[in-house]
């Protein structure tokens, strides 16, 4: 396919939730997307082409970041249908189980591990005063992603469905869990920059502050135990007497 439209097919994958909707969620700017590479393999057959267009009008829903690798695989079966080497009818089903499974990765590693760590680290970079260093950690986090959604959108159209066999070895759910740990230090990095300081209070803060670091490594129902116990206490603790002593 022509390099032109690949770019083209490309910059549309940043407009994939414009026209966002109940029914077809992410559906009307799949099909927006896939419009110029279709129009290319199906130039000469009109019947053809209605029909690849109407399998991207389907329902259709997954993590931003992975439109571009989606929309290669998607674009590499297209072409071998055009050419008579994949039945048509075998997109949508896979189609289905690929988008949904890397929805669900993409909610973990990027929502659920990856932004917060971008986040997390620019408020530490905040709160100390590092603000140049804060704009160049926001964009080589940026550029990162950029490229590789340039990267994935590439091997996606080059290797087709292989290609996920090279994603299943990245090991992102695992990745993923060692971001959320980091996470958990940053979290309490952040809390102790932002307590008061002095005295006693630098204890309770930093105390505060490990047992939320100790918590990521934690197994969830541990973490519902210590936080159970923590609100316990805390109804049971006499704060006048406390505050007074740490305030002395």
């Amino acid at each position: 396919m022509d390099t032109r439209i690949l770019l083209q097919i490309f910059l549309r994958t940043y407009m994939v939730g414009a026209t966002f909707n109940t029914k077809g969620m992410q559906n009307v700017g799949l099909a927006y997307i896939m419009e110029p590479g279709l129009r290319a393999l199906y130039a000469a057959e009109p019947r053809a082409l209605k029909r690849a267009r109407g399998r991207y009008l389907k329902h259709y829903n997954t993590h931003p970041f992975w439109t571009p690798l989606l929309v290669g695989i998607f674009l590499s079966m297209e072409k071998k249908i055009a050419l008579g080497m994949l039945p048509a009818d075998i997109l949508p089903k896979l189609r289905s189980t690929t988008v949904y499974t890397l929805s669900a990765l993409g909610d973990s590693f990027f929502g659920g591990s990856f932004l917060v760590l971008w986040s997390l680290v620019g408020v530490n970079l905040a709160a100390a005063g590092y603000i140049w260093t804060l704009a160049v950690w926001i964009c080589l986090c940026f550029c990162g992603l950029q490229l590789f959604k340039m990267y994935t959108f590439g091997r996606g159209y080059a290797q087709g469905l292989s290609f996920l066999q090279r994603l299943r070895s990245w090991n992102l759910i695992d990745w993923g869990q060692r971001l959320k740990l980091m996470n958990g230090f940053l979290v309490a990095l952040f809390l102790l920059q932002a307590a008061p300081a002095g005295g006693l209070w630098t204890l309770v803060w930093a105390a505060c502050a490990g047992l939320l670091a100790l918590a990521g490594f934690m197994r969830e129902w541990d973490r519902f135990l210590i936080l159970a116990a923590l609100v316990l206490g805390g109804l049971v603790a006499p704060w006048e007497k406390i505050f007074a002593f740490v305030s002395m």
